[in-house]
């Protein structure tokens, strides 16, 4: 097995130190030792993205593995007519661009910020290294992956089997799941989200997106704005979702 010290890297000259409690945090992480986190984090370089700034884009070939550090970024594809459909928001402590970068194959999504961001980079072939040195890196890479595509094979499913109400409510349940802040109306969705953001998300319309919020507003069940959705009742969402009798 290599050992860390025979690794010979060239340190990057950091203008910020990685958050080491982040690098703890993230599932890419999981269970490696202090003094590999510490290495690890030393050799990482800053990427501050402003609002709509892409990281990479559809078809691009990856040089750098990231980890997100503030912020958050929409990964989408495009269609060849130019539609968009949002499949993930990547949050604080979640890779972005793991696969594409280590078998160097085009990346079937693009990454844009959706809010001012902050995002640790790694080159692919430092990371490669990592993963010989510390196999629990491997181990993690993989049951990320599996995640990534049971949430891929859920989106298909969804997209071709289900009503539009459905994959709408099933959208805002999981964003509460990932980004819900109790308040007194209800279940803040703690991010900037357009009624555009939501029908791409949900593969349908602006125009039936809004109708259909509108229509659960009227019934209490959704608080909407400018970039703004309160679930101010979590139970009737999820009955929608379920596509249970009500």
């Amino acid at each position: 097995m290599l050992k860390w010290a025979i690794i010979l890297f060239v340190r990057p000259t950091l203008s910020v130190i990685v958050d080491l409690a982040l690098i703890r945090s993230s599932a890419l992480f999981s269970g490696l030792s202090d003094n590999a986190l510490r290495h690890i984090a030393g050799l990482a370089t800053l990427q501050r993205l402003s609002v709509d700034q892409f990281l990479f884009h559809q078809d691009d070939f990856l040089d750098y593995v990231w980890v997100m550090g503030k912020g958050r970024v929409q990964l989408l594809q495009f269609s060849a007519e130019g539609h968009q459909v949002i499949l993930h928001i990547a949050g604080p402590g979640a890779e972005v661009g793991l696969v594409p970068a280590l078998t160097q194959t085009p990346a079937s999504v693009s990454a844009r910020a959706m809010e001012y961001s902050e995002i640790w980079a790694w080159p692919a072939s430092y990371f490669k290294t990592f993963m010989q040195a510390q196999p629990a890196l491997s181990l993690n890479a993989i049951a990320i992956l599996g995640e990534h595509i049971r949430l891929y094979q859920d989106r298909i499913r969804e997209l071709t089997t289900e009503r539009v109400e459905r994959r709408l409510a099933r959208t805002l349940l999981r964003l509460a799941q990932q980004l819900g802040k109790r308040t007194s109306e209800g279940v803040l969705i703690d991010l900037p989200l357009s009624r555009q953001n939501l029908a791409e998300m949900s593969g349908t319309t602006l125009y039936t997106a809004s109708r259909i919020l509108r229509a659960w507003e009227e019934v209490g069940i959704v608080s909407s704005g400018r970039e703004r959705v309160v679930i101010t009742s979590p139970h009737k969402l999820v009955i929608i979702a379920e596509d249970r009798q009500r």
